[in-house]
């Protein structure tokens, strides 16, 4: 399930829309506000940061803000890439409309919750939330709905969310309640979210469709240049793309000092 076979980023994007546009819009709030630091960008974070103050003087709409806003590339990248990997599977079982339910649901849910226990001063803000709800969405399949969740998937999510929950005790800067808040509402709506789905595999999926010009008759076409052709990238490293890029984000995100909810 979360394996990444895409061939390119334009056929991740029409695969897995929503997952696409959250992670944009997750990266040009970033853009804006902490790598240009403009004005405006100061503006969005001041009306957008999750505070319990103005919460409770009728600012509802910062209960979905934050979600989107992230305190540092550090914490920006490690919930995108978290999305990306956790992200498509269920967009796919799920439907758009469901997925985006899910992910701003219990991320919103974390924050309404958050609002009536912490202090008035308390403020937040971050996508993790949303993060453990998808969590909290596989770990309901891998205790109910084992159909929906194949062997070594449901191997991969015990041993994920197992760090995760200790990382959320261990380190310090961290919104506790939030994650455990957003990992229970995904637990929670899980058996209304996964009604009627069926089980994803990435092989199994449809592909998007290539064109086809006038002249490709799908016969056997000849290369006479394909002996001279270089491999761009070396085998070994190709084949562990993956768990190198979850490496380097791993190292960035424990080295980076983010206050992550």
């Amino acid at each position: 399930m979360f394996i990444r076979t895409e061939r390119s980023i334009k056929e991740f994007f029409q695969l897995y829309p929503v997952v696409t546009i959250i992670v944009g819009i997750n990266i040009l709030l970033w853009f804006i506000i902490d790598f240009l630091s403009l004005r405006i960008g100061a503006t969005i974070r001041d009306l957008g940061l999750g505070v319990n103050f103005w919460i409770g003087l009728g600012e509802w709409w910062r209960i979905f803000t934050p979600i989107f806003l992230h305190a540092g590339v550090m914490h920006m990248l490690f919930n995108s890439f978290s999305l990306v990997l956790f992200g498509p599977a269920l967009e796919q079982m799920l439907g758009k409309v469901k997925f985006i339910l899910a992910y701003i649901g219990t991320a919103a849910t974390a924050n309404v919750g958050i609002y009536f226990i912490e202090s008035p001063s308390y403020a937040h803000l971050g996508a993790s939330g949303a993060i453990f709800g998808l969590f909290g969405i596989y770990v309901y399949m891998l205790v109910f709905r084992q159909d929906l969740i194949d062997q070594s998937s449901r191997q991969i999510i015990g041993v994920i969310v197992v760090i995760a929950l200790i990382m959320t005790f261990v380190r310090s800067n961290i919104s506790v309640l939030g994650h455990l808040f957003g990992f229970f509402s995904g637990f929670i709506y899980a058996p209304l979210l996964l009604a009627g789905v069926k089980s994803y595999s990435p092989w199994a999926r449809p592909r998007p469709r290539k064109r086809k010009y006038a002249d490709d008759d799908n016969s056997p076409q000849f290369d006479p240049n394909r002996w001279n052709k270089k491999k761009k990238m070396p085998d070994a490293i190709r084949k562990n793309m993956l768990w190198i890029i979850v490496g380097i984000i791993a190292i960035l995100w424990l080295l980076g000092q983010a206050n992550i909810l």
